[in-house]
Formats: C-alpha cells, sequence, structure tokens
C-alpha cells in the first residue's frame, strides 16, 4: 500500500487557542514542514532483498567479484548503510543479477572491505560469534560446565568445531544474536575484532552499530533466516578463522577507542574524577545519611549507552584537530576537565531519566526496575536532584577550561534542562487534559523540546571545549534538532515492539496518553467511527487483564490510517535535512563525526527476544571478575576466558 501524500493542512493549527506554547526556536517554519508529499513511497520491507544464492557456484562468484570490486575502495573511514547499498548495487549491476541478492552482495562487500584489517587482529583480540539456530534441532544436548557449553565432548552440532577451534587459538566466543551485546563487550576493551555467523536479517541489524564505529568485520551468512537446520558454507568460516596476517596499509578509522574512554570515565576513572564524600568509607555506605549518595553514585556509573559523554569526547577530540583513530590504538587520554564536563551531561540525563521515570510511572530503566519502583518516589525525586547537583559540581570542577568557556557550557546545558522541563510539563499537560485535536506538528514541537536539546548541549559542550568556529553558529542546533525528531519517532515505533533495555510491554506509551506523533497522525486520518473509538480506549483505566486488548485494537486503527509507514517517513524526512546541514561542513573530522552521530541515533534495534526464550548465552570472555561483565549483558550468560586484558 502506498502512502498518500501528506497534505500540507496537515500541519495547520485549527485551534490555536488549543495549541501549546513553545519557545520560539522549537517552532517549525515551512522550510522546516517535515512531511511535504512523498516521493519515494512508503518505506518498503526489505526482506525482498535478503535471498541468498541458491547454489555453491553462484556464492563464489559473487565473493570472488567482491573482492575484486573492494579494492579500489577507499579505506580510510568507514562507510555507511547507505554507501554500503550503493557499493552492494553496483556490484549487482556488474555481474547482471537480481536485486533480491542485494543483502548478499552488501554483505560480501563489507568482507572485503574489512578483511585485511580483520586479518591483522591477533587472535585473542577476535571474537567469534555463533547463532542459536545452528544448535542440534533437538535441543543441545551439550552440558553447561563451570566453563560453559561443553562442545568439546558434545559435538552435535557445527557450533562445536568452530567454538573448539576458536577457543584453542584465544578468541572469545559468543554464541547469540544481536549486535548491541557485541558492541557493549567491545567498548569495554575486549576484543577489536568479529567474525560472524548469522541471517542476512541479523546482519543487516549489526551493519549500523557495529560496522559504522568502525569494527573489522567478516560475516558468512545463513542459507536462509529459517532458525531450523539452517547450513552455511563452512569452508568460509575456517578461510578466515584461523589466518593471521600483519597489516599492510592504514586501519580505517574507529571510534571505539572514544567509545572505550568514555566508558574509563565511569569505570576505572569514575571515583577519581568525581570522589565520593559520604561514602568514601566503604564502611559507612550502609548509614542513612550515606544512601542518597550511595544510589545515586551507583545510577550514574552503571547503565545506559552513555552516548551523550561520548559525543562530547568525541567532538572535543576532533574539534581539537587531534589525529583520527583506528580500532587498534590505545584509548586516548582525555583531560580531567573535558571528561567531566562529559560526565556532567551523563548526570543532567540521568537526573531527567529518574524524574520522567516518575512522572510516566515506567516501571524498568537499563533492564532493572527504575529507582522510584525501587525506594519509593520520595527517593527517587531526591536522587535525580542530586544528581543536578553532581552535575554542577563536575563542571565547577573542570578548573582548566577558561571562565568564558565554562560559562557558555553552563549555559547550554541549563537551556537544555529547561526546554526539557517545558517538553516534559507539554506532554503531561496533554496527559491531565487530552486535546484530540493534536496535530503531528504539535507532536513534533513537543519531540524538539524533550531530545534535542541534550544533543545538542553535549556536541555543543565538545565542539566549544575546543573552541572550534563550529560552535558559533546554529548548525549544531538545527542538527540537533532534526535528528532528535526522529530519534523520539523511531523510539515510538520502538514501543510498539517493546524493549528490553526499558519498557518490556508494547504499546505503554499509548496506554499512558502520551502525545506521540503516532497518535496525531491516527487523529488526523482517522474517520470519525476510528477517532471515537480510539478517545474511547485511551479514555478507559488501565487494567491489566484489559490492556492486551485494548493494545491490539489501537494497532489495527493506527495500520489502517497507515500511521506507521507515515511515522517512518518522518525518520527518513528529519534524516536527510540534517545530512544535508553536514554536507557543506569543511571540516573532515567534523563531517565524519556527525555523520556518524546520525547512524548512531538513527540505528534501528533487533527485536527484542523474551528472555525465557533467549536460553543461556555462552560468553567465554576471561578471567575478569562477573561483577564487571554482566552488566553488559542482559541475558543469562556463562563466561569464560582463557587470558584477557581489556584496554
Amino acid at each position: 500500500m502506498t502512502i498518500a501524500p501528506i497534505e500540507k493542512d496537515m500541519l495547520e493549527v485549527k485551534d490555536e487557542a488549543m495549541r501549546p506554547e513553545f519557545p520560539e526556536e522549537t517552532r517549525m517554519d515551512d522550510d522546516d514542514d517535515p512531511t511535504p508529499v512523498r516521493k519515494k513511497g512508503k518505506r518498503r520491507s526489505t526482506t525482498h532483498l535478503k535471498a541468498v544464492p541458491e547454489t555453491l557456484e553462484l556464492r563464489e562468484k559473487v565473493k570472488v567479484a567482491a573482492e575484486e570490486y573492494a579494492r579500489n575502495l577507499d579505506r580510510c573511514r568507514a562507510f555507511t548503510r547507505n554507501e554500503l547499498e550503493h557499493h552492494g548495487r553496483a556490484l549487482l549491476d556488474q555481474m547482471g543479477l537480481p536485486e533480491k541478492f542485494l543483502g548478499f552482495s552488501m554483505v560480501m562487500v563489507g568482507n572485503f572491505f574489512w578483511k585485511q584489517q580483520f586479518l591483522a587482529i591477533p587472535f585473542n583480540r577476535r571474537m567469534l560469534l555463533l547463532p542459536h539456530c545452528l544448535k542440534h534441532a533437538a535441543g543441545c544436548p551439550a552440558e553447561y560446565t563451570q566453563f560453559g557449553l561443553d562442545c568439546e565432548r558434545c559435538g552435535a552440532c557445527s557450533i562445536a568445531d568452530y567454538k573448539v577451534r576458536a577457543e584453542q587459538l584465544g578468541y572469545k566466543v559468543l554464541v547469540a544474536e544481536g549486535s548491541p551485546v557485541v558492541l557493549k563487550i567491545i567498548v569495554s576493551g575486549y576484543i577489536d575484532g568479529i567474525l560472524g555467523v548469522a541471517c542476512l536479517n541479523v546482519l543487516e541489524k549489526a551493519i549500523d552499530k557495529v560496522l559504522i564505529a568502525g569494527v573489522p568485520s567478516y560475516a558468512v551468512p545463513l542459507h536462509s533466516g529459517d532458525c531450523l537446520n539452517t547450513t552455511l558454507d563452512d569452508i568460509w568460516v575456517w578461510d578466515v578463522l584461523d589466518k593471521y596476517e600483519p597489516m599492510p596499509e592504514k586501519p580505517t578509522t574507529s571510534y571505539v577507542p572514544l567509545m572505550r574512554a568514555s566508558a574509563k570515565m565511569f569505570e576505572s576513572d569514575f571515583d577519581r574524577l568525581l570522589p565520593r564524600v559520604r561514602t568514601k568509607d566503604e564502611a559507612r555506605r550502609e548509614s542513612p545519611v550515606a544512601f542518597t549518595e550511595n544510589v545515586a553514585y551507583d545510577w550514574l556509573s552503571k547503565g545506559g549507552k552513555r552516548f551523550r559523554p561520548f559525543i562530547t569526547l568525541a567532538a572535543w577530540h576532533a574539534a581539537s584537530g587531534k589525529m583520527s583513530l583506528s580500532i587498534g590504538d590505545e584509548t586516548p587520554e582525555i583531560p580531567d576537565a573535558v571528561a567531566r564536563v562529559a560526565m556532567a551531561i551523563e548526570a543532567f540525563h540521568k537526573a531527567s531519566l529518574v524524574h520522567d521515570d516518575i512522572q510516566d510511572d515506567d516501571q524498568y530503566r537499563y533492564g532493572r526496575e527504575t529507582l522510584h519502583r525501587q525506594h519509593g518516589v520520595s527517593h527517587a525525586i531526591n536522587i535525580g536532584d542530586y544528581l543536578i547537583g553532581l552535575g554542577y559540581r563536575l563542571i565547577h570542577a573542570a578548573r582548566d577550561l577558561s571562565p568564558e568557556i565554562a560559562i557558555d557550557v553552563l549555559n547550554s546545558m541549563s537551556t537544555a534542562h529547561i526546554r526539557l522541563c517545558d517538553g516534559q510539563g507539554a506532554e503531561m499537560a496533554f496527559q491531565k487534559s487530552p486535546d484530540w485535536n493534536l496535530t503531528p506538528l504539535d507532536a513534533l514541537q513537543i519531540y524538539a523540546l524533550k531530545t534535542s536539546p541534550a544533543f545538542e548541549a553535549a556536541l555543543y559542550a565538545g565542539l566549544r571545549m575546543a573552541d572550534h568556529p563550529l560552535a558559533k553558529t546554529d548548525l549544531v542546533a538545527q542538527f540537533c534538532r532534526h535528528v532528535g525528531v526522529a530519534f523520539q519517532v523511531l523510539n515510538d515505533l520502538k514501543d510498539w515492539t517493546g524493549d528490553t533495555d526499558n519498557k518490556l510491554v508494547a504499546g505503554q506509551d499509548a496506554l499512558a496518553l502520551r502525545p506521540t506523533v503516532l497518535l496525531a497522525l491516527a487523529l488526523k486520518d482517522a474517520d470519525a467511527q476510528q477517532k471515537s473509538e480510539c478517545q474511547e480506549i485511551l479514555a478507559e483505566t488501565s487494567d491489566g487483564s484489559l490492556n492486551q486488548k485494548r493494545i491490539a485494537r489501537l494497532r489495527e486503527i493506527f495500520r489502517a490510517c497507515d500511521v506507521f509507514e507515515k511515522a517512518e517517513f518522518f525518520v527518513e524526512r528529519s534524516r536527510e535535512k540534517a545530512e544535508v546541514l553536514i554536507a557543506d561542513v569543511e571540516d573532515e573530522q567534523i563531517r565524519n563525526l556527525l555523520q556518524f552521530f546520525i547512524e548512531t541515533v538513527l540505528a534501528r534495534e533487533l527485536p527484542p527476544t523474551p528472555l525465557e526464550e533467549m536460553g543461556t548465552v555462552v560468553v567465554p570472555l576471561g578471567s575478569r571478575s562477573l561483577s564487571s561483565v554482566l552488566p553488559m549483558v542482559s541475558a543469562p550468560v556463562e563466561l569464560r576466558i582463557p587470558e584477557l586484558s581489556a584496554r
């Protein structure tokens, strides 16, 4: 079904008196209209592009052609998904093959872009990623020991052959799916490259999270996405599994060393950068006066992607004119002043999450109960306030900054905080007194207040601390507004699939009566009966036994109005506008970072797998203590490593 053109009057306000007021800087003029007549049609399913060539002969031909094609590629930086798709299509055109093999050709081109860099990584710095579906169909008969799956004495499936040989060489082996888990392990410093076996659907989702970060990877596609007794070309695994070759050329730029620097601030450097006061003496951490500091420090140091502090570090690093980094480089040293400002960004962000969770009565955050569920609303409010105080303390402690820069950074952060409160206040006002004339523009302006300013503060802080001229323009604000809006729309779409990191129940935002763009689109295009039914569903009081029925019916209405497809278009349009803005940025390192910002923030994640269906994830990661590794993985784990040091 093709989406009907979204008329411009969709953005017109029918009753100006009922429209929420927003700061002038968040208003969207005609040039910012995110919903022009659609030229591309709705976002296509990519299922028809994930066929694997039927014969080994044809697969080998594509593989050989991809190797030749990749010889002429510029390896200075990792390519984006769009660039990889361009190369995949070019290869198919060159070979006269149909579009259905696009996913396969993209994987092959990616393989030979990275192959030499992957082979130059020592075995003990590599990960072998295997899918659950290679396990014996009748149920894996291997026993779990203190070292994980005992594949060596089982041998019932192909996992055993790869896993045993890889462990002998020093690989870390993970039997699981999902790039977020892998990227967390990479950022923690355990590995520098990935040899992955997966279906094209999983490999597609991994591209955004892993390849764009600059992680050398080599993938062996399964012959189908059928999880029962699927097959693969075993020889392709052995082609690289036990091969090592020194790097013949300069490696590709990678953001992983800076991701590791960001993680390091909250791990080994945390107590030095933010010394404890009440809980400095561990023996006093159980006293009432130490309670707030103890919980707040734990909340700040653990959980979350830490993307905002990373972007501050990366912006400072690029704007300072420092050399670009590759994945084999050591974690860069970050000046304490810069690190503390980056930590302040995270402190303010996590304070807002604590308060937001209370206001929305969310149940989970970072895969565990929210603070107000753990400790009560009063304590949670106080902990959120405490985190704001920590943010101020961190900026004050960044004494190597000039007063002018410190004031500008603080002003940016305080402005972001005020806008966030404006956006959250508008959302709560709608929840208290729903305006069923909510337009998509109203929803997008709330998004621009709730999400974009925090991204802007993080990016601005890094640029300003390096005294980069871009910090004195309004490009950063415009860029972050577009990316922030797209991010929030993606988050709304994810709400309808569930989310193992935060919300475990699909449709929570709808049932909480949040003014999402999905609801606004439905209210605009629904007929009178659908609109009345939608209001009736959302006006009902929450009842656990009734919620699933309400969600199911609301989903039907949303689908009937093409809401999900139109929301996808908002994402695409905002992304395009952000990319247009950065196209003219002269500083190449900054331009590349902003593109990485887009690719990372707007990355698509795999649909979550219920933990009860996931089984045990086998993560042979070494002798490091379980407590330092378990927070990286949101599923039951068995850990094993030969010898390991994290960079």
